[in-house]
């Protein structure tokens, strides 16, 4: 089960699984590097937030994704080696706001669903229960 676990995990994050950037519990390395550890963890955190907070403005998002773009950047374009503490915790906020991306798409394909249902049928009762729920 683990390692079926951790194939997808490996598969889902693109992650490139190195281990001196990965965590080590008992012996046994993370199935993801750190970043990805905390991109899972910050998702995970994220989905009780977007019952509350249903929609997080693109400012926020960009905030919340930008240390993980600076530290990856500055990683790969310098000599700079960050470490898996920052590594996670940049992961962590990108998570969240990886959680709100996708939930902004989803917004965006139902709407475009309801133009194209209302072109097709305008008299659709289900129009107007979908449409309040974009409100």
């Amino acid at each position: 089960m683990y390692d079926k676990i951790s194939k997808f995990l490996r598969i889902f994050f693109m992650c490139h699984c190195r281990a001196e950037r990965s965590f080590f519990y008992k012996g046994r390395q993370f199935p993801v590097c750190a970043r990805c550890t905390g991109e899972l963890i910050g998702m995970i955190f994220a989905i009780p937030i977007v019952f509350k907070i249903k929609d997080l403005s693109w400012l926020y998002i960009i905030l919340l994704s930008l240390p993980l773009i600076i530290d990856g950047f500055i990683q790969l374009l310098t000599k700079y080696e960050s470490n898996n503490f920052k590594r996670v915790v940049t992961g962590f906020l990108f998570g969240i706001a990886f959680i709100f991306i996708l939930l902004k798409f989803h917004y965006f394909a139902v709407e475009i669903a309801l133009k194209i249902v209302s072109i097709i049928q305008p008299d659709n009762p289900a129009l107007e229960k979908y449409e309040n729920f974009l409100k």
